[in-house]
């Protein structure tokens, strides 16, 4: 998509709806002979959640498994909405948008992999990371040019704050959000 048009489309977001795994994550899982799951996050990703959160832009979590991880670092990035095993995307997307009285329009969707097409089609605005499947990148409005845990969040989040002209403002605050 150009970037006039996408820069448009971005102006008009209210909620930004990620996927976890592969998007705010390289996608790996990592699992330790007890059997807890760990993941590693990008600390640049959590500074761009905070900026669209304090800028007003809602931010939420929807991914198709569960994770005790998930849950303390979006604790830790004041993200409310987590909705975890949400394996049915296109119903999970339809029920929570209307639950916070928005439109799909309103919403942006980022994801990585097939499951997530669904709820990225409804979106107002669909963002594919970088290294998506191919499939997925096809049908998302914008691709970005980091790759899934290391960088894409928070190229999403100051593509959304550029739009709305807070984008020069967020970067120039000099307090840790």
């Amino acid at each position: 998509m150009e970037k006039q048009a996408l820069s448009k489309l971005a102006t008009d977001i209210q909620m930004v709806i990620f996927d976890v795994d592969g998007v705010f994550t390289d996608g790996r899982i990592w699992i330790n002979h007890l059997g807890e799951e760990t993941k590693s996050f990008h600390v640049r990703d959590g500074h761009g959640i905070r900026m669209l959160i304090y800028y007003g832009v809602q931010v939420a979590v929807l991914s198709g498994r569960e994770s005790k991880a998930v849950n303390v670092r979006m604790q830790e990035l004041g993200v409310t909405d987590v909705l975890q095993g949400q394996i049915d995307k296109r119903t999970a997307f339809t029920q929570f948008v209307n639950s916070k009285n928005l439109l799909a329009e309103q919403v942006a969707f980022v994801g990585d992999d097939i499951i997530d097409v669904p709820a990225m089609q409804l979106a107002g605005l669909s963002f594919a990371v970088a290294n998506a499947h191919e499939w997925v990148k096809s049908h998302a409005d914008h691709i970005t040019e980091e790759l899934g845990g290391h960088g894409a969040v928070r190229e999403v989040c100051e593509l959304i704050l550029d739009s709305k002209g807070l984008l020069t403002k967020a970067l120039n605050y000099n307090v840790t959000l």
